[in-house]
């Protein structure tokens, strides 16, 4: 164990896992009372195509991919507004449509650039690569995010169980829904670089889901969902560095299978 610790690249890496699997779980409440989760995957796939871009017209760095898969989710969620008022078609059914060419398109971006520029990282994450600039990013958007969800928390559970009456409430519902989107993106773009587009959306659904099973009220659901996803990727981590493999890939294996063992240890209690 102490061989892990020993190196510096493990200690950013842990950090980090730290950080950004308590903002996803803490985030992941939201999106379990939302009932958005298949949304969510398919923004997180969107955002792939915006990396690829920033890489093919500029440097890859931390700033332009962020910007670009920024750039990426809002040009998708604009379209997918739009495209659904003008063909009466529901608006799932628009954003499953636009997000698999998206990534197409950032799959044949890729395949343009060339593995030099390194996006295989976006594709499937490495946290162990994370830079200094990396970590201070995931730190910021997670101030943000917690502090959002925290002080609006009331009024975002009052608009998801009912919509009518928080806005009679004097709630601004729409200007809630933006900003909740906006933070749900920025949730998923600091996610990519540890897990990648294709895992992203297992790191911010799993904790809620598994916090679901042994919580009553949306309070207790916020914070236990936040040390489920931050002891989750954690001890991913750790598993990944131990049985050498991608840290993406043990992190949400680790969280699936807390949350099957979740499910069993609900069923036991039901039957006792």
């Amino acid at each position: 164990m102490m061989e892990f610790f020993d190196l510096n690249l493990y200690q950013r890496a842990f950090i980090a896992a730290l950080i950004i699997g308590y903002v996803n779980g803490f985030t992941s409440a939201f999106v379990l009372l939302h009932r958005s989760p298949l949304k969510l995957a398919a923004f997180s796939h969107s955002l792939l195509p915006g990396v690829a871009m920033a890489a093919l017209l500029f440097t890859l760095t931390a700033i332009t991919a962020f910007f670009g898969a920024l750039i990426a989710a809002i040009l998708i969620g604009v379209l997918t507004i739009l495209l659904s008022r003008i063909s009466k078609i529901h608006d799932e059914t628009v954003l499953a449509v636009l997000y698999t060419g998206a990534f197409a398109i950032g799959i044949m971006v890729l395949n343009h650039v060339g593995s030099n520029q390194e996006l295989e990282k976006w594709l499937l994450g490495n946290i162990t690569a994370l830079s200094d600039l990396d970590l201070k990013m995931s730190l910021v958007v997670g101030l943000i995010t917690v502090s959002f969800l925290t002080i609006y928390r009331r009024a975002l559970v009052a608009h998801l169980f009912d919509p009518e009456v928080a806005a009679s409430l004097g709630i601004r519902t729409r200007v809630l829904e933006y900003v909740s989107f906006v933070i749900l993106i920025l949730v998923l773009i600091t996610t990519l670089q540890a897990v990648g587009c294709v895992l992203a959306v297992g790191l911010i659904v799993t904790p809620a889901a598994i916090a679901r099973s042994f919580v009553k009220t949306p309070d207790a659901l916020f914070l236990v969902s936040g040390i489920v996803g931050a002891v989750g990727c954690a001890l991913g981590l750790l598993a990944s560095y131990y049985l050498d493999q991608p840290a993406g890939a043990s992190i949400t294996v680790v969280l699936t299978g807390g949350f099957l063992l979740s499910v069993l240890l609900k069923l036991k209690k039901g039957r006792a």
